[in-house]
């Protein structure tokens, strides 16, 4: 698999136990198989950057893959919960991370390769949305396919990080990538709010499925 990471400099070298520790997935080394996508990541603050490019040998390597039928929304908004810093200073904010972290988390610490949505800030509000009750399951599920971001595959293991090496580096201006990550993460937004006006407001919100008891079986998530 040939996959690239976008950042403001040249990594040789991806080290294992580096990285933030609150990114979506937790700590690791965030991918995507899209150049130009990697191209926008490497130039977040409107400086130049790099698509760093590697060769992933992913034969010996477990692959969580969050879009396979085996998982649904709830599973990725409960590692994000876990992972990423959100604002639950609002009681259903609180309840519902709590529901989230104990009927939808599933197993992931021990996969070599997660492969999932990207919680871009747009993507990151969106399920912010969610969390305090004020979209639908329905319409989460609607954002997370704006804005053509695509997925990201996170190398999390000691042994993903032995299967990897670097062949080449693209720069990337950010006169160009900049502007194109603005205007993908604004689109997403406007897209988002047209939805939101489009898709009918009587499906699930968190709330619902807290006071239903929901879990991975129920038929709202097959």
């Amino acid at each position: 698999m040939i996959v690239y990471h976008g950042a403001p400099y040249l990594v040789s070298v991806p080290m294992y136990g580096e990285g933030k520790l609150h990114n979506d997935y937790g700590r690791g080394f965030y991918c995507t198989e899209d150049l130009e996508l990697a191209k926008e990541w490497a130039c977040p603050d409107g400086q130049d950057g790099f698509a760093n490019q590697y060769r992933l040998d992913t034969d010996s390597l477990s692959c969580m893959d969050l879009g396979s039928k085996n998982y649904n929304i709830l599973n990725w908004m409960a590692m994000l919960v876990e992972n990423r810093v959100f604002d639950i200073s609002y009681p259903i904010a609180a309840q519902g991370k709590r529901y989230l972290l104990d009927h939808f988390l599933p197993d992931y610490k021990n996969y070599d390769i997660i492969k999932g949505y990207r919680a871009d800030d747009s993507y990151f509000s969106f399920a912010k949305a969610f969390l305090s009750n004020t979209i639908t399951l329905e319409q989460l599920s609607c954002a997370m396919h704006l804005g053509n971001l695509g997925t990201q595959i996170v190398l999390r293991s000691s042994l993903a990080f032995d299967s990897i090496w670097k062949e080449k580096a693209y720069p990337a201006a950010a006169s160009i990538y900049h502007v194109k990550r603005v205007a993908r993460d604004r689109k997403a937004r406007e897209d988002y709010f047209r939805m939101l006006e489009e898709t009918p407001a009587e499906s699930v919100y968190l709330s619902q499925i807290i006071k239903e008891h929901w879990t991975n079986e129920h038929p709202g998530l097959q």
